[in-house]
């Protein structure tokens, strides 16, 4: 049984349902084109995590975004 989990960032303007539907035919398609997995038992967890909570290059996303605005 396939699992996958998508990360993403929560915004603003978090993504909507049908995005979210979309991720999860999208991943679910691939792992059935590409290893012929089942798309019956393949799982999809998308996870929204606050940008405060999400470091790159040891700076939060947040931090990051306020310099980019500045």
């Amino acid at each position: 049984m396939p699992f996958v989990n998508i990360k993403i960032t929560k915004e603003q303007k978090p993504a909507t349902p049908e995005q979210k539907q979309q991720l999860i035919e999208g991943a679910t398609k691939l792992l059935q084109d590409v290893l012929g997995k089942n798309p019956q038992t393949t799982v999809v967890v998308i996870d929204e995590v606050e940008t405060d909570n999400w470091g790159i290059g040891a700076k939060s996303v947040s931090e990051i975004r306020k310099k980019d605005t500045l």
